[in-house]
């Protein structure tokens, strides 16, 4: 009984160790030494693939460049001769046994322009009568009055006279367009025979130069004919003449445009905040110079969009003796499917307000906003384009011009 229950234990222990050998067989387990941890593998991290880019290309090369600056008008050889003023005898004198009788026409300067006659005196005596129907105006003095000197020579009596014409600003503003003058009238009486007379002619020669203006960026202001076909070649006026001036704006979009000259003022230095100056345009377009001196300065009627064309009757600064001029003008630029309005437009006063395109409601606001016309700046640096675009989607460009120096010289009277 010992014998079997042995016999079945070795069998039994002999059946377990063989299923043990078949296990390490399977899983590869080959127990080199004592038992040891497996070590712990990191994750791999995978690297992000780059994205491929590529050039786009297209079908067409583009060829539009951004247009370059405007190069100058080549010169015109215009056909232009400048005409010098001519004395014109415009003072006679009557000498009489005890006074000197002197006639002065209103056309004191033989340029189509009356003087004012509180303006001119003889001596220190104004005129005593005025000739409406023949435009003279009259002086009647005794030999020893209105300031009068006597010069004795061995055969006259000379009795001098001086007729001064000094005149006052227009308006209230700084500016003249006749000059001072002063002729010499004498009365010669021969110390042995009869009463006679003889007037002496003063001559003086009038300041004159010739300057080239300079042209800023796409606007320009330029001297014209008196036909407005070409440019003029001399800067030279005289008091009395008529300055044709023509502002452009140059066409480099395909937007068409309109011109507008919103504020001009006249100066003696280039310096457009100097003083003395005189405001001739104002509000947005109104050329007041008509309404305060009652000259005949005008805006023309427009013959294109992108230009616009005025006149300026010539005049000088009360005290000034060069006689020079600057004009600086604002000028500005919108497409032409902008209306015009009372911020666009260019009107002018004569018998009333007239708009140089026709639109003369516009042009209401000119006479409420007065002719003061003797202080402001342009306030912007001279040449500078700027372009706002609104809501409406309206260009506009903006810029200061600046011409001169333009010499007025003074007529020569007889």
């Amino acid at each position: 009984m010992v014998m079997k229950s042995t016999v079945v234990c070795i069998v039994a222990l002999a059946l377990l160790g063989s299923l043990c050998h078949a296990q390490r067989a399977v899983g590869g387990y080959k127990p080199a030494g004592p038992y040891q941890k497996p070590a712990r593998q990191e994750p791999v991290k995978q690297q992000p693939q780059t994205a491929q880019q590529s050039k786009q290309t297209f079908e067409r090369p583009l060829t539009w460049v951004y247009p370059a600056d405007p190069t100058p008008d080549p010169a015109v050889a215009v056909p232009f001769e400048l005409r010098l003023p001519v004395a014109f005898a415009t003072v006679a004198v009557e000498c009489r046994e005890s006074i000197a009788h002197v006639e002065a026409k209103k056309d004191f300067f033989g340029n189509g322009q009356f003087i004012n006659p509180a303006d001119i005196t003889l001596g220190n005596c104004a005129p005593v009568a005025e000739d409406n129907a023949a435009q003279v105006l009259i002086f009647e003095t005794e030999l020893h009055s209105c300031l009068s000197t006597l010069t004795v020579t061995e055969d006259y009596l000379i009795y001098s006279f001086t007729l001064n014409h000094n005149p006052k600003p227009l308006a209230n503003a700084l500016v003249v367009r006749t000059g001072t003058a002063a002729v010499i009238v004498e009365c010669h009486y021969p110390r042995k025979y009869n009463v006679s007379s003889l007037p002496l002619d003063p001559m003086w020669i009038p300041f004159s130069a010739v300057k080239v203006s300079e042209e800023f960026l796409y606007f320009t202001l330029r001297l014209m004919t008196d036909d407005w076909q070409n440019e003029r070649p001399s800067f030279q006026y005289y008091l009395g003449d008529i300055i044709n001036v023509e502002a452009v704006v140059k066409q480099f979009f395909h937007v068409p445009l309109r011109v507008y000259v919103e504020r001009c003022v006249a100066t003696i230095v280039p310096d457009m905040n100097s003083l003395p100056c005189y405001v001739f345009i104002e509000n947005n377009g109104c050329l007041v110079d008509a309404r305060i001196t009652g000259s005949s300065s005008m805006f023309m009627h427009r013959t294109a969009e992108h230009k616009l064309q005025f006149q300026l009757e010539a005049f000088r600064f009360k005290n000034v003796e060069s006689g020079m001029l600057y004009i600086s003008c604002h000028l500005k630029a919108t497409s032409t499917l902008h209306p015009i309005d009372t911020e666009h437009r260019a009107c002018s006063y004569k018998n009333g307000w007239k708009e140089a395109s026709g639109q003369d409601a516009q042009c209401g606001s000119c006479e409420a906003h007065g002719t003061g016309g003797n202080q402001g700046s342009l306030g912007q640096a001279p040449g500078r384009k700027i372009r706002d675009v609104s809501q409406n989607d309206v260009f506009e460009w903006e810029g200061d011009v600046t011409l001169g120096p333009i010499p007025i010289g003074e007529r020569v009277v007889a």
